[in-house]
């Protein structure tokens, strides 16, 4: 009898994990979700910092370059409490380090409610996002919607890994008081 070749699809590779010991758990699917996330991580970092240089503006970190396009959302100013909970930063201190260096590279500006600080973006820091989405659309909103992908499935995607951070975060949670 003759072995046939079966195409690479049809083989029972296992999870593509990065720590097989994790995924040899009750959830491998779990560790496989893991990994593709820290890929995407860092190659949603390195888009970021990259996409945002090509726009006009180096030298700004993941973390500057998301706290940027918060603050000129919807044009309205913003508290570093609003700040860091809709990007979901535990440690304010990453959002104030950003905060100075935008303010000092002038794509920000702070002033008061009160005893409030707030921030808001100025017209360097709003040309700069509004670069930045120009390019996003050239480069990767062209690239992705050539691979015909259905819109809603994306959205989908989007709400099932918001719902697994918030399962993250209370684990974390329960870790923190072990």
């Amino acid at each position: 009898m003759s072995q046939e070749k079966q195409p690479l699809a049809e083989h029972s590779l296992g999870p593509i994990v990065s720590s097989e010991h994790l995924a040899s758990g009750a959830l491998p699917a779990l560790s496989e979700i893991e990994f593709g996330l820290v890929m995407l991580n860092h190659a949603f970092s390195r888009w970021m910092v990259r996409c945002m240089a090509a726009a006009g503006v180096p030298d700004l970190s993941p973390v500057d370059i998301l706290v940027l396009h918060n603050i000129n959302s919807r044009n309205k100013p913003k508290t570093l409490a609003d700040i860091a909970l809709v990007l979901n930063i535990e440690d304010t201190h990453v959002v104030t380090y950003a905060l100075k260096k935008l303010e000092r590279m002038k794509l920000i500006k702070s002033g008061r409610r009160g005893k409030e600080k707030l921030v808001m973006v100025t017209e360097a820091g709003a040309d700069a996002c509004a670069r930045y989405k120009s390019t996003r659309e050239s480069l990767l909103v062209k690239s992705v919607l050539s691979t015909e992908v259905a819109i809603d499935s994306l959205s989908q995607v989007a709400a099932r890994l918001r719902a697994l951070s918030g399962h993250y975060d209370q684990a974390a949670r329960a870790a923190a008081s072990l």
